[in-house]
Parts: structure tokens; sequence; C-alpha cells
């Protein structure tokens, strides 16, 4: 891959979701037992580290989440860039419904694992372009998470605007077929066209115990966005963790918000 590129226009270089208005959002309203909850996990369950590997879980969540699920009779799920296998190895002993990959992989309120394959010929080349171009740069570090790609550049800030144009020269010159690229928190991130968290969403609502509940998610990155459209679109409620401009409806400072937020319904519950 070269580590050279013309700037793209300012069109092409935009994620494509919902343009965020720029619009004030208050707390969200409690938890009802109506709701169905849908959570992502870095930057809202659990703090960013500088490395996935490195996130640990608040001891409190442990037992809180159980708690919130028996609320809700069972409608909590995970909606995360994360795969299952990572996000089962993070949570332990506590087994719940997810969708791991941005939505190429979900695990459903009975167990039963979806998959939606991508072009292997083509991840192939994109995995080993984009390592051997982190390999070049100090301080960027891919993660391979078998459906997805994600450069994270969080350790060398600099280079993001580099890591950007560079990749997506590359998906201009080279056709990749089924794949797109998605930004994140210090990060790139190549995923299969047609998935999101909101795809996800809206898969999980139309199967028990979701389905006839009213939707909620809390996320806190630019790869949430396409969850929030679905979740307004359905007449619930989005809530964006930490500042940043947004669709949600609802906005909770940080991580430690989100707990607290759950807490409550526990408790009024």
């Amino acid at each position: 891959m070269r580590d050279h590129a013309h700037r793209l226009p300012y069109a092409q270089r935009r994620a494509r979701m919902p343009a965020p208005p720029r619009v004030r959002r208050g707390p969200p309203p409690p938890l009802a037992v109506t709701h169905a909850l849908f959570l992502d996990i870095d930057g809202t369950l659990v703090d960013i580290a500088p490395t996935p590997d490195r996130v640990r879980l608040h001891p409190g969540l442990a037992s809180l989440l159980p708690a919130v699920a028996t609320l809700l009779d069972g409608a909590v799920a995970l909606v995360t860039g994360r795969s299952i296998r990572d996000t089962d190895r993070l949570f332990g002993e506590l087994v719940l419904p997810v969708a791991g990959q941005h939505g190429c992989e979900r695990r459903d309120g009975t167990g039963t694992l979806h998959l939606h394959a991508a072009n292997t010929a083509t991840l192939a080349r994109l995995r080993r372009l984009i390592a051997e171009f982190a390999a070049r740069h100090e301080g960027l570090r891919l993660e391979d998470k078998g459906t997805t790609l994600a450069l994270h550049y969080r350790a060398a800030p600099h280079l993001a605007s580099h890591v950007h144009q560079v990749l997506r020269a590359q998906f201009n010159a080279a056709p990749m077929e089924g794949f797109r690229l998605q930004p994140g928190k210090r990060l790139l991130e190549v995923r299969p066209e047609g998935r999101d968290k909101g795809t996800a969403i809206r898969d999980f609502m139309s199967e028990p115990p979701f389905h006839g509940r009213v939707p909620v998610f809390i996320g806190d990155d630019r790869t949430d966005e396409h969850g929030f459209a679905v979740v307004r679109s359905l007449g619930g409620l989005a809530i964006k963790v930490g500042p940043g401009s947004t669709i949600a409806n609802h906005r909770l400072h940080d991580v430690a918000a989100v707990r607290r937020w759950l807490d409550d319904a526990v408790a009024i519950g």
C-alpha cells in the first residue's frame, strides 16, 4: 500500500451515516419494563483503554446487567464492534445476546449464532495491505476481528490524517467489493457493506424477547449513529454517551452516568 495520496474531496471523506444536528440533548427518562435495551461496550459500559485487551469491567457490572435483564424479561443485548469471542472473554460467565463486529455476527436470545459472510479473498487482500502499512509506522496497531479489521492510531494520533488518506486512497484505487471504511474513536475500521449496529438492532427487534418492546440504545461512538437512527425510527430512545454531535435524542455524561442510570432502573423496578 502506498503511503502517499492526494487529498480527497470532502464529500468522499465523510462517513456514510445520518448527518447529526447540533442540538443540546438532555438526560433520558427512566428505563421502563416495556423497553428492550441495547448496549455498546467500549466507552459506554467500560472506559476506553489504550488497547481493547486492556479493558477491565467495573466490578458492579457482573451483578447489574443480570438484574437489568431480569427487569426486562431478558430483553438486553450487547451491540459492539468487538467480536463475540472477545466479548465473551471480557464478560466471563455473563452470557448475553450480542451483535459482534457491527452486526456481522450475532447471537440471538435463544443462543443461535447468525453469521454474515464477507468476501474472503478481498478481506485477505485488505488484511495484508493494512498490515504492511501498519508495520511501517510506529504506534499503528491492526486489530483483526475475523470479519472486520480495525487500524488503531490511539498511540500515534499525529498519524490520524495520514491513516485516513492512505486507506481511502487505496479503496479508490482498487475495487474492494463488499467492504467499506468506518471511522471510529482514533481508529479506522474496514467492515462488510450492508451490516452495521442499526441492522443488528433491527434483527433483534424482530425476535423474542425484544419484539413488541420499545428499543433503547446507548452508545458513544460514530459507529453507534446507525443504531441511533434505527431506534429513533422505531419510536425508541437513542442515548449518546459523552460529548460530540449526534442524532440521539438523549445524552449521558460518561460511563459512570450509564451505570447510575441502570442502577436507578433496578432500584425502582
